[in-house]
């Protein structure tokens, strides 16, 4: 299938065509920059979708990029799934680069901003650079060792590199502005020590770039043209720019922010989706519960979905929250087109059809997929025996209440018409059996008109029928009305996310492979999990019900 990655009007985009019509650029270069210290979200996805697609779009080129500058948190798996995201999503990447590669040039320009008098190695603390600092209302101070000599900056920074100091002893700040109102460029530590292995370095480095160094340089020696990144970073950008002028640089890239992706009943903090993970309120960082891009394909939403709710979302500086449930009707949009129907019961009851005869089976034809017609059609059996869902019957029903119960007639989906005719109680009380009537030649597909049901049940044969596990999931964090912020964020957590029970599906499923996706007539789209399905066990996620009131 040929992706559709072509953006509405938007500034960014508005701002490409101006650079190319002026010769300002002769392509567009894009990048997308994830750190390696954890597994992409959705809000990952909307950059990915903006990056790749904006390029593409232009016949430009966009590098897969590692921000690999901090070996305490990162690492090779985080690395191995964001490269498998990106290509699931259905993007391929020009080059693939890590920061980790550029480290001998960053120090360069580091020691060159020291000969210039512009940085400075400071003994302060951590705590003391953060009192020193200021306030957003209020100056900073400078430290007692912004005035060293550059030949003492040199020798210190050299010292540092070669590993004659500790953790924290010392680090390398900008010399910049300490009364600036954007606190970003009070003298911003750009470098620091830390004795760590680096993943694709090893011990080659014991002091390592800090981010908001790092990055502008990483774009400058990539020749990116557009450096697209969200608001948050939009105080950041006058420090992007001192950094691209003052390294002299010879691209000059620009930094531009978009709004960043807000989800209902949804958190994109990669710090709290790591905690959820570390103290296992979740099954790992594809648990289907999670909203990272793992965790949505586990569940089963498809990357055709996803990159049509991020085009959908567009690319705006306003910032807002999304309904999670738009999220939900892409996929419903895509999956009605390619999902096989079929029948699942999920709670099931035993129906014995009394004038059925016994030991008798036949095969029913059932459309695959109404919708789409050349799909074909399926058989499944019917007998004397069958499994209902239990929420289909009542032995009291209210008024207007058109499935199962005593005396009452419905339609068998693709079979024939029952009627109640007696209820089997346990010991307790509880309805374990009914007993039924079926007339033949109510068959469907043979144009019976002689009366009509109002009600049609979805059920499968009982000899043949194939147990299954079934996931339903709800929000795995409910948003909280006056939210505190003194709150722990784990008093969010819906300790009803995930809901398993145990059913049946149609024998024709004994050939489903792991991400195989299916609509269960009248419970919605499921996914075969492929972490716990075996040979033995089929395991199903509920990746959407069937309906929503969510409206474009």
């Amino acid at each position: 299938m040929e992706k559709n990655t072509s953006h509405a009007s938007n500034f960014i985009k508005d701002i490409m065509i101006e650079d190319l019509k002026t010769g300002k650029h002769k392509e567009v270069i894009t990048r997308f920059p994830p750190e390696p210290n954890g597994y992409l979200h959705i809000g990952h996805a909307k950059s990915i979708v903006i990056n790749f697609g904006l390029a593409d779009e232009f016949n430009g080129k966009t590098n897969l990029r590692f921000d690999d500058t901090n070996p305490l948190k990162e690492d090779v798996e985080f690395v191995n799934s964001i490269k498998e995201d990106v290509e699931w999503l259905g993007f391929e990447w020009d080059e693939l680069r890590f920061a980790s590669n550029y480290f001998d040039e960053m120090y360069n320009y580091a020691v060159s901003l020291i000969k210039k008098g512009l940085a400075y190695v400071d003994d302060l603390t951590a705590d003391e650079i953060r009192e020193y600092r200021g306030t957003l209302t209020e100056p900073g101070k400078e430290s007692p060792y912004r005035d060293r000599t550059v030949e003492e900056n040199l020798d210190l920074f050299d010292r540092m590199k070669k590993g004659d100091f500790e953790n924290g002893q010392k680090v390398l700040r900008a010399k910049i502005d300490m009364s600036s109102p954007n606190i970003n460029l009070r003298d911003p530590v750009i470098y620091r020590i830390s004795h760590a292995t680096h993943h694709n370095t090893g011990d080659k480095w014991c002091i390592y770039p800090m981010y908001a160094f790092a990055h502008p340089l990483e774009d400058a020696i990539e020749g990116v043209t557009h450096s697209i990144c969200t608001l948050e970073f939009e105080d950041q950008r006058p420090l992007y720019n001192w950094v691209i002028e003052n390294c002299e640089t010879e691209a000059k890239p620009q930094q531009y922010e978009f709004a960043r992706l807000n989800l209902t009943n949804t958190v994109l903090s990669k710090r709290k989706l790591k905690q959820l993970v570390d103290e296992k309120f979740v099954d790992g960082w594809d648990d289907p519960r999670m909203p990272t891009i793992s965790g949505l394909r586990r569940r089963g939403f498809t990357p055709e979905a996803i990159r049509e709710f991020c085009k959908e979302l567009g690319i705006h500086k306003g910032s807002g929250v999304v309904d999670v449930q738009m999220l939900d009707h892409f996929t419903r949009e895509d999956l009605k087109l390619k999902a096989p129907r079929t029948m699942a019961v999920l709670k099931p009851l035993k129906v014995v059809i009394t004038n059925y005869p016994e030991g008798q089976v036949e095969m029913l034809d059932a459309e695959i997929n109404p919708e789409v017609p050349e799909m074909g059609t399926r058989q499944i059996p019917f007998s004397r025996e069958i499994y209902i869902e239990q929420d289909d019957f009542m032995e009291d029903p209210p008024k207007k209440y058109f499935r199962l119960f005593p005396g009452n007639e419905v339609r068998l989906k693709h079979a024939y018409f029952i009627k109640c005719e007696e209820v089997i109680k346990d010991d307790e009380g509880n309805v374990v059996e009914l007993r039924c009537t079926y007339d033949p030649e109510t068959k469907s597909g043979t144009g019976f008109t002689g009366r009509k049901v109002k009600g049609t049940l979805h059920w499968v044969e009982a000899t043949q029928a194939l147990p299954a596990e079934f996931r339903l999931y709800n929000p795995l964090v409910l948003d909280k009305e006056n939210d505190q912020e003194s709150e722990s964020f784990l008093d969010q957590v819906n300790p009803n996310s995930l809901e398993i029970i145990n059913g049946f599906v149609e024998p024709n499923m004994k050939d489903a492979k792991a991400q195989d996706k299916f609509q269960f007539f009248r419970h919605g789209y499921f996914n075969v999990d492929p972490k716990h399905t075996t040979a033995e066990q089929l395991v199903f996620n509920l990746v959407v019900s069937l309906k929503s009131s969510f409206k474009l």
